[in-house]
């Protein structure tokens, strides 16, 4: 596959417009990271409030993750991801023309938005992948992509300083910001005009109901409403942080307000599940062996993906201030050193995939990819400035490795649980990739580096104890065709239901 792919032709053109779209999308969702220090001091923004904009430029892409899931069972990935691209013109000229606090908080929140663009790929790569190589497919989808992040950090400060002419001699980050918007835009029309949903024969399978996610047994309708519930809760905890007496942003009524809004949020949610899924809970309808599939194994694929990809986007926002505050380095010295965080996508999460595809065991791969970022962060609670620096690089590169590794795994399982359902499930997956990230960052607010690595080596721990015992293997997860996936994948190895 890896000769193969450099041909640009068929499912590997595909393949590379998908994840360019993808890199586009968290190019955008990252133009703020670089100039950080520059809009604090040119909008005169204190350290607390920017980091609630780094909470608030994720916290969005939890509901959007779920609603786009959604739309892109419907309308396919053609579509939804072109029309997601031109958006990003949106938040991002926001962002370059804001003029205080309040108005870049917003534009964040709807740059949220723009980060749910993950979801739409993982449909699209694999309606033109079968199972035995859909773990590096998807690991090139999801790493290449997610190399947005760096892209971002590397070149939108040169940017910015090779149009200083244009700002008065001050570094233009509005402009550079604005771009990144503009170019996307520009290239959701590309993407429409090349691309297809299918290869050539295949049908394009849409989810048979709207309104909420579709189960097969009672069990599986409660344990989704208390996944559900876990993302609720993010929203509060977000609520809450907004709350604080030194951002000035939210009363307590008007938190509350918020809390009541959640509530309400989740009781139609529940009403428009419990629509979708009323027979199947009345005993009317039941499901053939080969329909069926345990939503418990989408939560426990949540749980992880909220301690890989969680902690990714964690600590791709706060390793800059840690290198310089810990070492006592220049701004840009610690930011090209946290920059080599998001480098290793190219290279670790595609093979995360790989290892998936190679291991012949799916559940087993993402397992011990889980013990390996525990492990790493339990060690990174021990970095001072005691430690050679070069040592302290080396342990977070490692758990760099296992996090986005973990990760590339992870998007091996989930278009093999459901496949007309594809995108609902990985809206719900990669929504907890985010929690876990606004849950991560907002211990960060209110502690320190050491608690948070210490939270999360914790947290990846626990994931990898539930995956060894509860995960399963689907079956056809080496499946040598598009066509055996969608006939074999919504079954277990031993045909149970929970």
């Amino acid at each position: 596959m890896l000769k193969e792919m450099w041909s640009f032709r068929g499912q590997y053109r595909i393949l590379h417009l998908t994840w360019l779209a993808f890199f586009l999308t968290f190019v955008c969702w990252f133009n703020f990271a670089p100039f950080t220090t520059t809009i604090e001091t040119a909008l005169n923004i204190t350290p607390i409030q920017i980091k609630t904009i780094l909470i608030c430029n994720l916290a969005l892409t939890i509901p959007a993750r779920i609603a786009i899931g959604m739309i892109l069972d419907r309308l396919g990935p053609r579509i939804t991801f072109s029309a997601l691209l031109m958006f990003a013109a949106v938040p991002c000229i926001a962002t370059a023309i804001s003029q205080d606090f309040y108005q870049l908080l917003f534009s964040r929140l709807l740059m949220g938005i723009v980060g749910a663009g993950f979801v739409v790929g993982i449909r699209m790569v694999s309606e033109w992948f079968p199972a035995k190589d859909i773990g590096l497919a998807q690991g090139i989808y999801g790493g290449w992509g997610n190399f947005g992040a760096f892209g971002a950090e590397f070149a939108l400060p040169s940017v910015a300083l090779g149009t200083a002419f244009l700002a008065d001699g001050a570094s233009n980050w509005r402009l550079a910001i604005a771009l990144t918007g503009i170019i996307t835009a520009i290239y959701g029309w590309i993407y429409y005009c090349n691309v297809q949903d299918t290869p050539p024969g295949k049908t394009y399978k849409k989810a048979k109901r709207s309104g909420g996610m579709e189960v097969t047994s009672a069990k599986s309708f409660y344990a989704m409403l208390a996944m559900n519930l876990g993302l609720i809760l993010a929203m509060g905890l977000l609520a809450w942080r907004l709350a604080r007496p030194e951002l000035h942003f939210l009363t307590n009524a008007q938190m509350l307000l918020v809390w009541l809004f959640l509530a309400g949020l989740y009781a139609f949610q529940t009403y428009q599940t419990w629509q979708v899924n009323r027979e199947v809970l009345g005993g009317g309808k039941t499901y053939t062996p080969a329909e069926r599939y345990q939503f418990r194994q989408i939560a426990l694929l949540e749980l992880a993906y909220a301690t890989s990809f969680g902690s990714e986007l964690t600590a791709a926002s706060i390793l800059p201030t840690f290198f310089e505050h810990t070492f006592s380095l220049e701004h840009v010295a610690a930011g090209a050193i946290a920059a080599s965080y998001p480098f290793m996508n190219l290279v670790a999460r595609p093979a995360g995939g790989s290892i998936s595809d190679k291991l012949g065991s799916r559940k087993w791969t993402l397992t011990i990819l889980a013990v390996g970022i525990g492990t790493c962060y339990a060690i990174a609670r021990q970095i001072d400035s005691t430690w050679p620096m070069g040592l302290a690089i080396a342990v977070m590169m490692v758990a760099a490795g296992f996090s986005q590794a973990s990760s590339g795994a992870n998007s091996s399982i989930v278009p093999l649980i459901k496949p007309e359902m594809t995108g609902q499930i990985a809206g719900n997956v990669g929504a907890y990739g985010n929690l876990g990230a606004v849950v991560y960052l907002t211990i960060f607010s209110l502690t320190d580096a050491p608690t948070l690595f210490a939270t999360m080596g914790v947290a990846a721990l626990v994931s990898a104890s539930l995956c060894a015992f509860f995960l399963r293997e689907p079956k056809g997860s080496f499946a040598k065709s598009a066509q055996e996936i969608g006939k074999t994948a919504p079954m277990l190895i031993d045909g149970s239901e929970p």
